[in-house]
């Protein structure tokens, strides 16, 4: 048990997809503005994080590997990401057309962030077993969620401050991610 809280603590906090392995950072720049859709797009991203890291695991378990066809884990992951985003893009479309309309093009770019074939690539570079995986997901999605909750009220913030017309839009957002980066790399020294 302790293994798999391990494994999420990790993912959620200490190696945390977005601020410290850098991967799928698009979404804090475009949707973190306001917290509902940014928390939205992170549990969007969450739920294909999970159902992607299911099906592969099985794809890669019970298909590529017994026919000896690893190599195309890549080609299999990108085409389970892709189906996983386009029925989520349907299912938001028909039930909540305002929130299918804020995310704008960012929904479909969740097929492309390289936050969830990251995580796909991990679980199966560690060898996690299904369990694992799942939680290795969880705990992925969890650490987005945080990283989109916490960039969208520092944003709304600062959209309040007196900031350098220099610093305003895109320098301080990377500065601001840059140190939520250096806050997150404290939580390396963590052990369980």
């Amino acid at each position: 048990m302790s293994e798999l809280f391990s494994i999420f603590i990790g993912l959620a906090l200490i190696n945390n997809i977005m601020l410290v392995q850098f991967l799928g950072l698009c979404p804090v720049f475009g949707v973190s503005k306001k917290l509902g859709p940014a928390v939205n797009m992170g549990l969007a991203v969450t739920l294909v994080i999970f159902v992607s890291s299911a099906l592969a695991w099985l794809a890669n378990n019970y298909i590529l590997i017994p026919l000896k066809a690893e190599y195309l884990h890549l080609i299999v992951y990108l085409l389970i990401i892709g189906s996983m985003v386009q029925i989520l893009e349907l299912i938001l479309k028909r039930t909540n057309d305002r929130l299918y309309k804020s995310f704008g093009t960012y929904l479909a770019l969740i097929a492309t962030n390289c936050a969830v074939i990251g995580v796909l690539l991990l679980n199966a570079k560690e060898s996690y077993n299904f369990v694992e995986s799942m939680i290795a997901a969880i705990g992925a999605g969890t650490g987005f969620t945080l990283v989109m909750a916490l960039m969208s009220g520092i944003r709304e913030k600062l959209e309040l401050s007196n900031i350098p017309e220099a610093m305003k839009g895109l320098p301080v957002i990377f500065i601001t991610a840059a140190l939520l980066a250096l806050a997150f790399g404290g939580f390396a020294g963590m052990a369980f």
